[in-house]
């Protein structure tokens, strides 16, 4: 597989390459800001692409969604014997380009690794962000098969769990788990922008956990929402239904609370439950359910060294912690860390971490 080329040195490009240089691959970088590729360079991400550079084995296209088809068809005629893939969110408008214009798609096969982070840039890098997380490769009817075990094998190798779907499957998938969540995170942070100071400042975990992704690159996302505008559009006419019948039966009840109103409160609870049983089928750590674990709640004062302490001491019970949360008390100096534990080992680590001196609530 080596050497492997990159084009685009932000977020996942850098991130790429410090995965493949910590397993020994050798990586260069090309891109269209001498800054940024100098940027991932210097944090270890590879070389900097020359004239004089073998000829790559697999190329990267980092670009951005905007221009990562023209990329991609740029690469696979400059370098005629490499595997081209990108990492891009949307698929099936990527092949369609590439088909359009005449290029060799046998040696194309587009990939998406499902990782990322609200921060981008070649500086938000991680040599373990791929680490356990879904890579997406997607072959077409025209993908040669050395070309689809080669960029299974990149996958692979960044510490990825390849998964194969065709592109259009791909783009309907991504939507709902997440385009459609990026929506509905600015949305519900959209509607901070204007509160009073006061009002904000009582935002607890909830809101947090809701609009954590609302932080995202806005040029980003818009490049990606409209590369897969079909599919987020479906989505979100489904969202917009159940709205607009949780928001009926509020009206009815805002109206006349303590009338019979039939259907009201059954629509609320309705679409509480088929929100239970969506989150219930997010896997957790190793694929399994989250709902396989329990949580001991621990407070954790807001000094050097206290949450070590609490990690050394779970250790020091002997228990593994499959999962952690952690949350601020408003206008005091403790933490709350939600440990997540098989249900076996909760209760005997409540009781180890009460006699050790921790405040342990249920």
């Amino acid at each position: 597989m080596s050497p492997v080329r990159i084009v685009g040195t932000g977020l996942i490009g850098t991130s790429v390459g410090l995965a493949l240089r910590a397993r020994g691959v050798r990586v260069t970088l090309a891109d269209p800001s001498p800054t940024a590729c100098a940027l991932a360079r210097d944090l270890g991400a590879g070389e900097l692409a020359t004239d004089a550079d073998p000829e790559p084995a697999v190329v990267v296209a980092a670009a951005p969604p905007d221009v990562v088809g023209s990329v991609v068809a740029a690469e696979l005629a400059a370098h005629p014997t490499a595997v081209v893939t990108d990492v891009a969110s949307v698929k099936a408008a990527i092949l369609a380009e590439l088909v359009a214009g005449g290029a060799d798609v046998s040696r194309y096969v587009g990939s998406h690794p499902m990782a990322g982070r609200e921060r981008s840039g070649a500086i938000s890098g991680r040599p373990d962000l791929f680490e356990g997380r879904p890579w997406v490769v997607v072959p077409h009817e025209d993908s040669a098969v050395n070309a689809v075990e080669t960029v299974t094998a990149l996958a692979l190798a960044t510490g990825g769990a390849p998964v194969r779907m065709p592109a259009e499957e791909h783009d309907a998938a991504v939507a709902a788990v997440s385009h459609v969540p990026q929506v509905a995170a600015s949305l519900v942070a959209a509607r901070l922008r204007d509160l009073p100071t006061e009002a904000v400042g009582l935002s607890g975990q909830g809101v947090r956990d809701v609009t954590r992704i609302a932080a995202s690159d806005p040029a980003l996302w818009t490049q990606i929402l409209v590369g897969n505008a079909g599919a987020v559009s479906s989505v979100l006419r489904d969202v917009l239904v159940a709205l607009g019948d949780v928001v009926e039966a509020l009206d009815v009840l805002r109206d006349d609370p303590d009338a019979d109103a039939p259907g009201a409160r059954s629509t609320l609870a309705a679409m509480l439950a088929d929100g239970n049983a969506g989150h219930a089928r997010i896997p957790g750590k190793h694929g399994a359910a989250p709902s396989l674990f329990t949580t001991v709640t621990v407070l954790i004062p807001d000094t050097p060294g206290m949450l070590g302490r609490v990690f050394a001491d779970v250790g020091a019970e002997g228990v593994n912690i499959e999962d952690v949360r952690i949350e601020h008390a408003l206008g005091r100096p403790v933490g709350v860390a939600h440990l997540l534990v098989a249900p076996a080992d909760a209760d005997p680590l409540r009781a180890g971490l009460l006699a050790r001196g921790w405040n342990v609530t249920e």
